[in-house]
């Protein structure tokens, strides 16, 4: 995973960027016509909550992400690491998928 794959380059500071779909552009309408699609942000946020969990340094974690009103970037990854899954967990379960296309 990559998660683990940076844990092992021992980093001061890991950073996420995501991709935003903007109503009207040709790539949102390809992601609506996609027959295997799922929602572009539940993906990123479970994605982002995979590389998490495989990220075992104690790093300032940088995303551009902000779940439920929260900022998830910071100091002390380690030491926020639980919480920041929990919230990328929760806001993945509660997504109505196609209010967030």
């Amino acid at each position: 995973m990559c998660g683990s794959i940076f844990s092992k380059c021992n980093p001061a500071v890991v950073g996420t960027g995501g991709l935003v779909l903007f109503p009207g552009t040709p790539l949102i309408e390809e992601v609506k016509q996609a027959d295997s699609h799922r929602c572009q942000k539940v993906r990123c946020w479970g994605e982002l909550k995979l590389f998490a969990e495989h990220l075992n340094c104690d790093c300032s974690f940088i995303t551009h992400h902000t779940i439920s009103g929260r900022n998830l970037s910071g100091p002390d990854f380690m030491g926020r690491k639980e919480k920041i899954i929990a919230a990328l967990d929760q806001q993945s379960s509660d997504t109505d998928i196609e209010a967030a296309l």
